[in-house]
């Protein structure tokens, strides 16, 4: 008996898991720059003597969705949207360095270049600080462009380029904060021929009718590993019941 209460709740709380990753997609249907996690269910059996009649549920999210999302025009100065399969560097909460596609940039009020989200960007020697101009843009090439107070709008000067990095070939792994870092540490060597496109931006590549189908099919399994836990307490008791019988 214990058998099928044991795979029945591994099941459960592998869909659990499962729930709580597609919740998190679906949040994030409309984040710019944002990737889906993706998530697999392995077997699990446990070897002894006799038959191997027990397989457990292992869930765990195993990566993002590289494909890209669909790619809309602003036409605000500090929006880019990267081209290809690069990633920009920022400085995540911890200092590392890691990655995202969000390119939703903004000027904090010390001057420091960052996301929407607000992770400072990182440019040739550590993150971007703006200093004061009246125009600010972004070149194909990541560079940051300004125009002093006073300046000619058509002679900006280069105060840096965005760190714009290719994955390949690296194992990376995308965090909770939704940036990609490279697993066991390390940092990802800068792209000089990526581009970007200014005043654009790439929207999240979740595809709501798709994730809206796989929240109901996780639910369902559910259901059906919550019914096989009724089951098993419904034959628990019938064999209690007979063990009463005189």
């Amino acid at each position: 008996m214990d058998r099928l209460v044991y795979t029945a709740y591994s099941g459960m709380r592998g869909r659990m898991a499962a729930q709580g990753a597609i919740a998190n997609n679906m949040a994030n249907a409309s984040t710019v720059g944002f990737r889906a996690d993706t998530f697999n269910f392995e077997q699990l059996a446990l070897k002894g003597t006799g038959f191997d009649s027990r397989a457990l549920t292992s869930e765990e999210v195993v990566d993002a969705d590289r494909k890209a999302g669909p790619v809309v025009s602003t036409g605000r100065d500090l929006d880019v949207a990267i081209n290809g399969d690069a990633w920009m560097a920022v400085q995540a909460g911890d200092g590392e360095e890691a990655y995202t596609r969000r390119g939703d940039l903004t000027i904090a009020p010390s001057g420091v270049l960052q996301t929407g989200d607000g992770f400072p960007v990182i440019g040739n020697s550590g993150p971007i600080t703006i200093p004061p101009a009246q125009k600010v843009t972004i070149a194909a090439d990541g560079s940051v462009l300004i125009v002093p107070p006073g300046g000619q709008i058509d002679k900006p000067q280069t105060i840096d380029r965005l760190k714009l990095v290719d994955p390949k070939g690296s194992v990376t792994l995308k965090g909770m904060d939704n940036l990609l870092r490279v697993k066991d540490g390390g940092t990802l060597p800068a792209n000089l021929d990526a581009t970007v496109k200014s005043g654009a931006l790439e929207q999240s590549n979740v595809n709501v009718t798709e994730t809206l189908i796989q929240m109901i099919e996780n639910q369902r399994s559910y259901e059906v590993q919550a019914k096989m836990l009724s089951t098993a307490k419904d034959m628990d008791d019938g064999g209690a019941s007979l063990m009463r019988l005189p």
